[in-house]
């Protein structure tokens, strides 16, 4: 899998369904073949970057 954002391969599973990527430094939740992004803020919340993508530019997952 390839992060959305920086295309990093460096992408660590941090939940049943979320992955974290060290090249930039988001949240991906996986939900089925949906993929949502979130930037992690400093107090630690998730904000969403979904209206960044476009639905067909998010990537198809190969796991």
């Amino acid at each position: 899998m390839k992060c959305p954002n920086c295309n990093s391969k460096d992408i660590g599973k941090i939940g049943s369904h979320q992955f974290y990527c060290w090249g930039c430094f988001i949240e991906l939740t996986v939900n089925g073949d949906k993929m949502s992004v979130y930037q992690v803020e400093e107090d630690g919340t998730l904000s969403s970057l979904d209206d960044l993508f476009f639905e067909e530019e998010l990537p198809q997952l190969h796991m």
